[in-house]
């Protein structure tokens, strides 16, 4: 199969290698352990996967505005999206 059309270079491969991964380990943690929904400091009820979902989207945002913002390397803004995933997953 053919994929130069989508630029897979190896970053890519490992991101979306890494969120394939998340979400197979979410899948398993579910069914071995059912989520209860709860209110963290979120302004709304949750469960794990909604604070996942939110980590992600809130992680697309900050190397969005790391790459309008600054010119420091990438990389800084995944480590931020690391420790905010940490967070919200966490206290959620």
């Amino acid at each position: 199969m053919k994929l130069e059309w989508m630029a897979w270079t190896l970053p890519t491969a490992i991101f979306f290698t890494a969120i394939m991964l998340i979400l197979l380990g979410m899948t398993l943690w579910q069914l071995a352990s059912p989520t209860i929904e709860r209110r963290g400091f979120l302004p709304i009820v949750t469960t794990r996967g909604d604070r996942l979902f939110i980590g992600l989207l809130s992680g697309a945002y900050i190397h969005l505005a790391w790459l309008g913002l600054t010119s420091y390397p990438l990389w800084w803004a995944t480590v931020i999206m690391g420790v905010w995933m940490v967070i919200v997953m966490r206290w959620g």
